[in-house]
């Protein structure tokens, strides 16, 4: 998909703020300093629509970024960080599980996990969250240019034990670097919006 527009909207941080012009919407979930905000600005050719951070824990709203005047992501919180002081981690929850369970526009999730590292009980959790409100999950897999060549199918394999992933789930490995899996990632994330 060729993105000619990208803005950011709104960060929200509950339902009367979301944005109601009914476009569908693909949320982004993952640990905090999983390459959420890379992932986004690869996908879309920008150097920074979403703020790339050294500090985790810095997406403490639900960001809206408009995609062509066609659909949004989401950017959720991420999750995982021990930084952050236990109360406004539950405010956080709450946060995501409004969004999560009365998002009506929400088309599918993707999930970002680090391809380099088994998904932690964090990432699990995620995933079953997002499988018990029946929500397509799309799982990319970043780093990709980090491990080596030949063990790939076999850190794809150990993503998708790990996660227990449903059939109709997809993991697709992706590299920020170098562009990898993100004609894959439009294929998938334009399937679930037309």
């Amino acid at each position: 998909m060729k993105v000619t527009d990208a803005e950011i909207i709104i960060s929200a941080v509950s339902e009367k703020q979301y944005p109601n012009d009914r476009l569908p919407e693909i949320a982004l979930a993952g640990r905090s300093n999983v390459g959420k905000s890379s992932f986004i600005n690869k996908l879309i050719n920008r150097k920074n629509l979403a703020r790339t951070s050294s500090k985790p824990g810095k997406t403490q709203t639900l960001n809206f970024y408009k995609i062509n005047q066609q659909f949004y992501f989401v950017d959720v919180p991420g999750y995982g960080y021990a930084k952050v002081s236990k109360k406004e981690r539950e405010k956080w929850g709450q946060m995501m599980e409004e969004y999560f369970s009365l998002r009506d526009t929400l088309r599918a999730t993707v999930l970002v996990v680090d391809l380099r590292h088994k998904p932690t009980e964090d990432d699990v959790m995620m995933y079953d969250f997002l499988k018990y409100y029946e929500l397509p999950v799309i799982v990319i897999a970043t780093k990709l240019d980090k491990i080596p060549k030949n063990k790939k199918g076999t850190y794809i394999k150990r993503v998708v034990d790990t996660l227990e992933l449903e059939p109709e789930d997809t993991v697709i490995p992706f590299s920020a670097e170098t562009g990898v899996g993100k004609e894959d990632a439009w294929h998938h994330i334009r399937s679930k919006i037309s």
